[in-house]
């Protein structure tokens, strides 16, 4: 999966860019209070964009 495209899809479920890393952006879910770092690659696998929805409390792309 794009990176863009699992940025869009956790922006659409209400998350928010917390701070950038040397490395990983890290976005908060203000609903639940959960946080989960990204990546700064432009291919993210399937499984990892998967674990990082789970760590939000938001849905699958």
């Amino acid at each position: 999966m794009k990176r863009r495209t699992l940025l869009k899809h956790l922006k659409r479920n209400g998350c928010r860019l917390l701070r950038e890393g040397g490395k990983h952006s890290v976005y908060f879910n203000p609903i639940d209070r959960k946080t989960s770092s990204v990546p700064r690659h432009t291919e993210i696998a399937d499984k990892l964009a998967h674990k990082i929805c789970k760590d939000l409390n938001i849905p699958p792309p």
